[in-house]
């Protein structure tokens, strides 16, 4: 049998990403929503070990992941590239076909997109995807779940995503096509995402629509979500201020969004570039309690990864 790899949204049906989530509800609300303290009651990844390669640096992907497998019984080893056969010329091919013969399961923070579907594609335990350049699932599961567990299901609700359209913007289209709700994404045309990929959402569950203005996408909106101008891979950083400048999420913004809606980031953020201080610290923001998230939901992605979830 081959193995669970969790790589993409896109990847899996609507059961199996509920079944996921409903699970991480259900865990975290019996921790009485504390991601701290003692293991879980049971121990289900006893004797486990979780391989992590890191291309890129990570606060949150690492230190979720590490917490998630020691909750549930497990272990963790963290690998820099730079530090291994990787940053000397070693494949991608040999290194997956070498970790899995130590390691249960491998996470991977990839600088290119390539380097994850090569190493799922040779190794013989799980892959899980904890961020590429084209796509970031782990993050959007946790997203979802703090939408639902302040709104309700995702189904009944518009998100609006403004800024540039990159790898959380791509998993977020993934991830209303398979769990239903709209989407509104407003980018500059050059930031967009592809039109591929809008098409291929337009023909599954949910709605996904590029929008013009940041105006029109917030417009009534449930959640209103953003990300950082810049990431470590970007070199053109002034074109991209430029063009990205009318799309901060300031409080004017926010204001045309629903009475009730809620901020998302995944973070880290700029404070004064993609979003104000007001907005990320004020009383709409839910960037913590999504940052917690990165952990229960993980955990079932874990446990679901290994043939585990209950």
């Amino acid at each position: 049998m081959p193995p669970h790899h969790f790589l993409d949204l896109a990847d899996f049906n609507a059961a199996s990403l509920r079944r996921i989530l409903s699970h991480a509800h259900a865990t975290k609300a019996a921790r009485g929503g504390r991601p701290r303290g003692a293991a879980d009651a049971t121990a289900p990844l006893e004797g486990r070990m979780l391989a992590m390669i890191f291309e890129r640096p990570s606060t949150r992907t690492r230190v979720s992941f590490q917490v998630a497998m020691r909750q549930l019984g497990g272990d963790s080893i963290i690998i820099s590239a730079g530090d291994t056969q990787l940053g000397r010329g070693e494949t991608v091919a040999d290194t997956a076909r070498v970790l899995s013969r130590y390691a249960d399961a491998i996470m991977i923070r990839a600088s290119d997109h390539s380097h994850l579907t090569e190493l799922a594609a040779n190794s013989s335990v799980p892959v899980i995807n904890g961020l590429t350049s084209k796509s970031h699932p782990c993050q959007v599961m946790a997203d979802i779940q703090t939408i639902e567990e302040r709104l309700g299901p995702l189904s009944q609700r518009t998100v609006a995503w403004v800024g540039d359209g990159n790898n959380v913007a791509a998993s977020w289209i993934h991830g209303v096509a398979r769990l239903g709700g709209t989407l509104r994404l407003a980018c500059p045309e050059a930031l967009a995402p592809a039109p591929e990929l809008i098409g291929w959402a337009q023909g599954q569950a949910g709605v996904v629509e590029l929008v013009r203005t940041p105006e029109e996408a917030v417009a009534g909106a449930d959640c209103v979500i953003t990300d950082a101008w810049t990431s470590m891979h970007d070199t053109d950083s002034a074109s991209r201020h430029n063009l990205l400048q009318p799309y901060q999420v300031n409080e004017r913004l926010m204001a045309q969004a629903a009475s009730q809606a809620i901020f998302l980031h995944c973070l880290p953020a700029h404070r004064g570039e993609e979003v104000t201080g007001a907005v990320i610290d004020g009383a709409q923001s839910v960037v913590f309690d999504e940052a917690e998230n990165r952990l229960h939901v993980q955990k079932s992605i874990l446990l679901h990864c290994f043939g585990a979830l209950a």
